[in-house]
């Protein structure tokens, strides 16, 4: 559990200093020794996550999230994968959040589908909705911290609360806000998950994925997710621990920026409109200030009607246009070609994402730099 400041617990949580390191080494070894396990998960193999690599980023990540324990994946679609087959079966129901991250999107509506799980969208922003759509099969509702591209702030007070009522479990993806800005646990949420590819590494070097919860959680999780094998390697450990160690100083420049561009966007003569929950028109901003310590470094807008929005991501010169996000360099994209690209046109049209909809994770460059390039690009 964290004891500490956050800086400190992302220096110095989970280290494990081997023969006086004071950085922790890769254990590049598959296999390990054989001591006496009492079964097959404890048995020292890399696919079963218990190298020490994998060992001081579990407690780690505890310790930032609050949680009584945590496991690293593949990929933020493995953690998100995993737990969804640790948690559900054929039979069962679950509510999510309308306007997920296009992955999610697709695992739902067809690995879950194939598997007899069924899915029901609710709109986050309306609980006095939720209890139409649930149903006696009802066994867990999902939603996340800050929405992928929308940028809405969920009523995610409501929804620990309807979980607790219902006997539901209660799982957030956390990847948009990050354990610096929110830590869910602390709210009352069961299980959060995070694609580590994006803030918590931060260089956009590593792919991986976060599960943070309680221990009987995590227990029921662990065996399927050695089982799918979804594991992540002794390097790419290394490098999250390592990129982990600065999310504090990233998060805050990133935070501060990002407030600095929105404002400036939503100002320009040719946006047509702009999506950051720290503006104070956006239509969730109280909640995001009662719930989280930073408003994050992920916006999203749409330039006013004759402006070619992939011209435009061409035109930046210090915002590069490619997928993923949170990383130190400022990365743009347009959802409707690649994070959501397998949603339907029609149910993008349907939730307002529209083809000119561009979403920027800004990263630590200066802000008068990245605002005096917007500009120029609008105006060219």
């Amino acid at each position: 559990m964290k004891k500490f400041g956050l800086d400190t617990e992302l220096v110095h949580a989970g280290e494990i200093h081997i023969n006086g390191a004071v950085t922790m080494p890769i254990f590049q070894s598959v296999t390990y020794l054989f001591e006496d396990a009492e079964d097959y998960d404890q048995v020292r193999y890399s696919r079963l996550n218990n190298t020490e690599n994998h060992i001081a980023l579990h407690e780690k990540i505890a310790t930032l999230e609050g949680s009584e324990a945590a496991l690293v994946t593949a990929s933020g679609m493995a953690a998100i994968s995993v737990s969804m087959l640790a948690c559900l079966k054929s039979g069962d129901h679950v509510l999510m959040q309308d306007g997920l991250y296009g992955g999610t999107y697709h695992l739902a509506t067809n690995l879950l589908a194939n598997l007899g799980v069924e899915v029901t969208f609710i709109n986050g922003d309306a609980p006095d909705s939720w209890e139409a759509a649930r149903k006696p099969t009802t066994r867990m509702i999902y939603l996340e911290s800050i929405s992928n591209p929308l940028i809405e702030v969920a009523d995610l007070e409501a929804g620990v609360a309807f979980a607790r009522t219902h006997d539901l479990l209660s799982v957030i993806d956390n990847t948009f806000a990050s354990p610096a800005n929110f830590r869910p646990i602390e709210l009352g949420f069961d299980l959060v998950l995070h694609s580590a590819t994006k803030y918590l590494n931060g260089h956009s070097d590593v792919a991986a994925g976060v599960i943070a919860g309680s221990e009987e959680l995590i227990n029921r999780i662990l065996p399927v997710l050695n089982i799918v094998g979804a594991t992540l390697d002794p390097h790419a450990c290394f490098l999250l621990q390592r990129g982990l160690k600065t999310l504090g100083l990233r998060i805050r420049k990133q935070n501060e920026t990002a407030m600095q561009l929105a404002a400036f966007l939503s100002n320009h003569p040719k946006v047509k409109h702009v999506r950051y929950p720290g503006l104070p028109n956006h239509p969730n901003h109280s909640r995001a200030t009662d719930l989280f310590d930073g408003f994050s470094g992920m916006l999203s807008f749409e330039p006013k009607s004759g402006i070619d929005s992939g011209k435009l991501c061409k035109s930046l010169r210090f915002a590069k246009e490619a997928p993923s996000l949170g990383g130190i360099e400022t990365l743009i994209t347009r959802p409707a070609f690649t994070s959501h690209a397998a949603v339907p046109g029609a149910e993008r049209a349907r939730l307002g994402i529209s083809d000119e909809m561009i979403r920027v994770s800004v990263g630590i460059e200066d802000a008068v730099d990245l605002i005096n390039d917007f500009d120029r690009a609008l105006n060219a």
